[in-house]
C-alpha cells in the first residue's frame, strides 16, 4: 500500500478533504544540481495537493492523517490513463497504413495522422468510461488509515502538535 501524511480540510458525508504536501524524489538524487528535473522540483517544492479519500475513522477537519492507496489501483490506473490513448494512437496509425498499402494510395501520411488523432481521441474516451467505472469503487479509493503518531506527525502548516 502506497502511504502518504496530510490534514483534513473538510468532511463531506463518508469522505473527507486531505490536502498533502507534494514530495519530489529529485532532493535525495545526486545529479539533482544539474538536472532539469531538480531545477523543477525546486521552483514548485512546498506545494499542496488535495485529495479525497475515504473517512472510515470518522476524523474531523484540522486532523493529521496517513492516507494509502492500493499498489494495484494505482498501476491499473496508471495504465488506463496513459496506455488507452496510445494504444489506440498506434493501432489507428497501423490500421491507416494496411489500408493505405492495400489501396495503393501515394500519400497516405494525411489519412495515417487522421486515423491516429482518431484513435488517440478513442483512448481519451475509453479512459473517460473507466474512470466513470471505477469513480465510486473502493479499491481505486484512497482510504484515511490512522492518524498519525504524535512524534512524527507533519501538518500542512509545517507545525507539529
Amino acid at each position: 500500500m502506497i502511504e502518504e501524511t496530510g490534514q483534513i480540510v473538510s468532511c463531506e458525508g463518508d469522505y473527507a478533504w486531505i490536502e498533502t504536501e507534494r514530495a519530489s524524489a529529485c532532493s535525495s538524487c545526486s545529479a539533482n544540481k544539474g538536472c532539469g528535473t531538480g531545477a523543477l522540483s525546486k521552483i514548485y517544492a512546498n506545494r499542496f495537493s488535495r485529495v479525497k479519500a475515504l473517512n472510515q475513522l470518522n476524523a474531523a477537519p484540522g486532523e493529521t492523517v496517513v492516507l494509502g492507496l492500493q499498489e494495484e489501483a494505482l498501476i491499473r490506473g496508471s495504465l488506463a490513463v496513459y496506455g488507452l490513448p496510445l494504444l489506440g494512437l498506434f493501432l489507428m496509425a497501423m490500421l491507416a497504413d494496411v489500408l493505405a498499402n492495400t489501396m495503393a494510395f501515394e500519400q497516405a501520411d494525411g489519412l495515417i495522422a487522421i486515423f491516429g488523432i482518431t484513435g488517440l481521441l478513442l483512448g481519451f474516451y475509453l479512459v473517460r468510461l473507466f474512470s466513470r467505472r471505477i469513480s465510486h469503487d473502493e479499491r481505486y479509493q484512497p482510504v484515511i488509515l490512522r492518524y498519525c503518531d504524535q512524534a512524527f506527525e507533519h501538518t500542512i502548516t509545517g507545525i507539529s502538535k
